[in-house]
């Protein structure tokens, strides 16, 4: 059978679904990735899809987009630990797959990239701090009371990242959450609401003051 008679005689609903799921992890994708664009999104789909590896002049057909477009995306996904570079004994042109199932690689590289931002925000209000000094007058009260504030958030999401196991690589939440205890789960969602309320109730009663 040849190529264009394989091609119409797909289920025009499989293209529909191949489609849908493209546009959604590049949005998602795009979204959680400074630096990675839709397509490159669209790229770790391609990936999640195919049966093998994949040349960037595979997924450049598939895509639909220039060879330029796919090689800057796929930079920035291996930067994120999301996608690998490969090269076969013998061949002449790199291939690329994920570095994982998907989506446990997204979660890894972005729990990965979670603790470098706190840990990141964390120097920055403590360099702020220490250039202000020991400044005087209210401006400089109201900014250290800002910076202070801020200091502790971060040392608080920084002491609770630490606590987590390091991460370089796919995270199977799926696995991870079914070795969890169900009452500890339990407990853990019931903190999670409380403390989500506690802070609905204050963002209300600074709203109240304003």
């Amino acid at each position: 059978m040849s190529e264009e008679k394989a091609t119409a005689t797909v289920d025009p609903r499989v293209a529909a679904a191949r489609h849908t799921l493209l546009e959604g992890v590049g949005a998602e994708i795009a979204a959680s990735f400074p630096g990675i664009t839709r397509l490159g999104g669209q790229v770790v789909a391609a990936l999640y899809l195919a049966d093998e590896p994949r040349s960037m002049d595979e997924l450049s057909l598939e895509l639909g987009r220039s060879k330029s477009n796919i090689f800057a995306n796929l930079r920035g996904l291996e930067a994120a630990g999301i996608v690998e570079r490969r090269r076969e004994p013998g061949s002449r042109h790199d291939t690329y797959a994920l570095r994982g199932k998907y989506p446990d690689v997204i979660i890894g590289a972005y729990i990965t990239r979670l603790r470098r931002v706190v840990h990141d925000k964390q120097s920055l209000s403590r360099r702020a701090l220490g250039m202000l000094g020991d400044a005087e007058g209210s401006e400089a009260d109201a900014l250290r009371t800002r910076l202070d504030d801020l200091r502790r958030k971060y040392d608080l999401f920084a002491e609770l990242m630490d606590g987590l196991p390091a991460i370089d690589g796919p995270l199977d939440l799926e696995q991870l959450i079914r070795k969890v205890p169900e009452p500890m789960l339990r407990t853990l969602n019931a903190a999670a609401r409380a403390a989500w309320a506690v802070g609905a109730t204050v963002e209300k009663l600074r709203g109240k003051k304003r």
